[in-house]
């Protein structure tokens, strides 16, 4: 049987998972991100194999969400940095966090904190409208066909009935935020 091609299907979702949806990939951009950019950087964090980082690493600059930049030349060592496509995809990441932070945390709470370099305060990713600045609920947005909707499936043409927001007072675990002083 063979594999769907995500890249093929009119979808900027499928689009997006042929080039970063696999596992170790998201992993992989993570490391990078927070400075881990050598392959045996990556390789002690993610206890990944050694063929299995090499593939999806070479997969992610030929994909260009990686670029590969040389440190040694003998022997002949690499360093990998996110180009733009890598930072965007790393935003991604962002919200991705705030919602493994929010529903998977548990007690304990997040496994790490992100502070804010411009303000200096704890933060978490929130979607906003590009217009109007309002936060964005996938509640509140109609999907309407674009200008490469010819081949789409139905399922991404019509409108779906809105689906009414959370109870947040019922939601697991939510990190309180506090700035660098220690204040709300």
């Amino acid at each position: 049987m063979q594999r769907t091609r995500f890249g093929d299907m009119a979808c900027s979702i499928a689009r997006t998972l042929e080039v970063a949806g696999e596992p170790w990939s998201p992993l992989i951009i993570r490391d990078v991100w927070v400075g881990l950019t050598r392959f045996d950087e990556i390789q002690r964090d993610l206890g990944i194999s050694r063929k299995v980082l090499t593939g999806r690493l070479k997969w992610l600059v030929e994909h260009g969400v990686l670029e590969q930049r040389l440190y040694s030349e003998r022997p002949p060592r690499h360093e990998y940095q996110l180009t733009e496509k890598g930072w965007e995809l790393a935003d991604i990441l962002l919200a991705i966090s705030a919602w493994g932070d929010r529903w998977t945390a548990g007690e304990a709470g997040p496994p790490v904190l992100r502070r804010h370099r411009t303000c200096g305060h704890l933060t978490q990713a929130e979607l906003r409208c590009a217009h109007c600045g309002q936060l964005l609920h996938a509640s509140d947005v109609d999907v309407e066909p674009g200008p490469g909707a010819e081949h789409a499936p139905s399922s991404q043409q019509a409108p779906r009935s809105p689906r009414p927001h959370a109870d947040t007072a019922a939601t697991p675990h939510q990190p309180e935020l506090h700035d660098a002083s220690g204040h709300s």
